[in-house]
């Protein structure tokens, strides 16, 4: 079935079945009904893959994303797939999971099929490959990373703050042995909350310690092995509060705690999180977070991308949220 056989039908020229499919506002009332009608009774479905073809851009937008199965991630996903899908523009979904050449296999992927532009959360350094990618035309925003003095727009959450106000309030329960839990230290966001850990560890004036147990993922098993390496030690070398660098770490710790059953939570041990995850406060000890707004993040991506890629001109900028301090039972008993 063709645009001929479309226009035949409806007794009208192939230039307004055209003009119906990609411009309706231009053609008259009548006439876009009998060609609507005509395309229902024959069925007719437009060849995407020819248009995109003559165009060299398709209506799709990648996202790429440092984990699938992180919570954060999805809501990310979610809220950027929500405002494409208002837009009538699909999103295509690929995770590297942590792995710097998977994520290089999905921006290949993702420039062969001509997507209108990139999302993406880095996990290696990308920012040679996005330069080629704007010269080729197709515009990136980094998600849930600053891009700094790259030029290219970003959108994160300031995990430097989050870091800061995350110890700040152990300090303030009187926490003084502070482990931060979380990896890969290769990932800017780890990073940056443990530098917010030591300026609020720092700034205290108080003999406060903050050691780093690095962990290979951010995922609950992670975090149950970490929780483990912690009680084998003796009682007065164990930390009195963890930071975990996401809440799924901050789960399976206090899955190994709760499960051991010498330590209560928070009385012998504080536990924070990072994210606020849906499943934080049904934990069996509900964990206290640093909020992000992650639908909210992955939205505002997908709508500066759409605006850089129809004004290439459009100067790049950097969308930074502030995280909000959620207080649970797993640092404050009474909470």
């Amino acid at each position: 079935m063709s645009v001929r056989d479309v226009a035949r039908h409806a007794g009208v020229s192939v230039g307004t079945v055209s003009n119906a499919l990609n411009r309706p506002d231009s053609v008259s009332p009548d006439a876009l009904a009998r060609v609507r009608a005509s395309i229902g009774e024959l069925g007719y479905v437009r060849n995407e893959a020819a248009r995109n073809l003559r165009s060299g851009v398709t209506a799709s937008i990648g996202l790429i994303v440092v984990d699938s199965q992180v919570p954060f991630f999805q809501d990310v996903g979610r809220g950027a797939a929500d405002e494409a899908a208002d837009r009538g523009i699909a999103l295509l979904y690929g995770s590297s999971a942590e792995d710097p050449a998977r994520e290089r296999m999905y921006l290949d992927l993702f420039e062969e099929h001509r997507v209108r532009g990139l999302l993406i959360a880095p996990v290696g350094d990308v920012s040679r490959r996005l330069h080629q990618l704007r010269e080729r035309g197709i515009r990136t925003v980094l998600v849930d990373r600053f891009s700094g003095e790259e030029p290219v727009s970003s959108v994160s959450v300031d995990n430097v703050a989050g870091g800061r106000m995350a110890v700040e309030h152990l300090l303030a329960t009187g926490r003084r042995r502070i482990a931060f839990v979380g990896g890969p230290l290769t990932l800017r966001q780890v990073t940056d909350r443990l530098a917010g850990a030591r300026v609020a560890a720092d700034e205290s004036g108080l003999p406060v310690s903050v050691e780093v147990v690095a962990t290979g993922t951010t995922s609950v098993a992670a975090g149950v092995g970490a929780g483990e390496r912690l009680l084998a030690r003796e009682p007065a070398d164990r930390p009195d509060a963890v930071f975990a660098a996401n809440d799924l770490v901050a789960l399976g710790l206090l899955q190994a705690i709760v499960g051991d059953g010498r330590l209560r939570v928070p009385e012998d041990v504080a536990i924070m999180g990072f994210d606020d995850i849906s499943f934080a406060a049904a934990a069996a000890v509900p964990l206290s977070s640093m909020r992000q707004p992650s639908t909210t993040i992955g939205a505002t991506a997908l709508r500066i991308l759409l605006e850089e890629s129809e004004d290439p001109d459009t100067i790049p900028r950097q969308t930074v949220y502030q995280p909000e301090l959620v207080v649970r039972r797993s640092t404050v008993a009474s909470a």
